[in-house]
């Protein structure tokens, strides 16, 4: 048997010879995802290792009509599909995980946050800091209006660590394009009033965004509310006139 023929008119298969024109790869190359049906795009997922074509669109037509139907394949777990003669350990995880991913897929995208204040800022962050025992910094780069493109965990270490060096900062947000950006740092004791440190940071940071032309919006220090002198439990550079 040559190739050429191998390719153009098929192949002996389970006691019937299975046109090439039947095998669901080579219609999904030929004509596309949205060609198959749902047998077939079962069987894309199904042939491989010891399950070849003609016995992959068997098990998907079995596995169709043990479900009900596609959708109904959504509630399945790894040990439903293994019931099936022909489906093993491994591609039964492989069929829950392509359903998981199915799912996921389907949820509505949520827009990111805008930055345009502290509180959206902290209302953002709030979480994030809850209960960490160390300090960490974060460089939020932002687009023109202020809204988030990427939150970046700069340094995290002990509750004495010192916040990032401007240089660091800036090369993110050139990296990640941003035109704007809002540095955000927690405190572990939970008073976010400002040390020395944090002050002259803040000053190198604002020197920085002047110098590459990305604004620096903000600089917020997290803590919380019942540790915080003003109840506020964070503490905004731009707010105090610093920024």
């Amino acid at each position: 048997m040559n190739q050429v023929w191998f390719e153009n008119v098929g192949f002996e298969m389970g006691g019937r010879t299975m046109a090439c024109g039947e095998q669901p790869q080579a219609r999904l190359e030929t004509f596309g995802v949205h060609a198959l049906s749902d047998t077939e795009l079962l069987a894309v997922l199904l042939q491989g290792g010891a399950m070849r074509p003609v016995e992959a669109v068997g098990t998907a037509s079995q596995l169709l009509a043990a479900a009900g139907s596609m959708a109904g394949l959504a509630a399945w777990q790894p040990a439903d599909y293994r019931r099936l003669r022909g489906i093993g350990r491994s591609k039964g995880l492989q069929l829950a995980a392509m359903a998981e991913i199915a799912r996921r897929m389907m949820r509505p995208v949520v827009e990111q946050p805008l930055f345009g204040t502290v509180e959206a800022i902290a209302d953002h962050f709030g979480p994030i800091a809850m209960g960490l025992e160390v300090e960490k910094f974060w460089v939020c780069c932002l687009n023109r209006k202020n809204r988030l493109l990427k939150r970046v965990e700069l340094t995290s270490g002990t509750a004495t660590a010192t916040l990032a060096h401007p240089r660091e900062v800036f090369r993110t947000a050139i990296r990640e394009g941003a035109t704007a950006i809002v540095c955000v740092h927690n405190h572990p004791s939970g008073d976010p009033m400002p040390s020395s440190a944090d002050v002259q940071a803040t000053k190198q940071l604002r020197e920085a965004s002047r110098l590459v032309d990305v604004a620096l919006v903000d600089h917020v220090i997290i803590g919380r509310p019942a540790a915080d002198p003003t109840g506020r439990g964070y503490y905004s550079f731009r707010s105090a006139g610093l920024i």
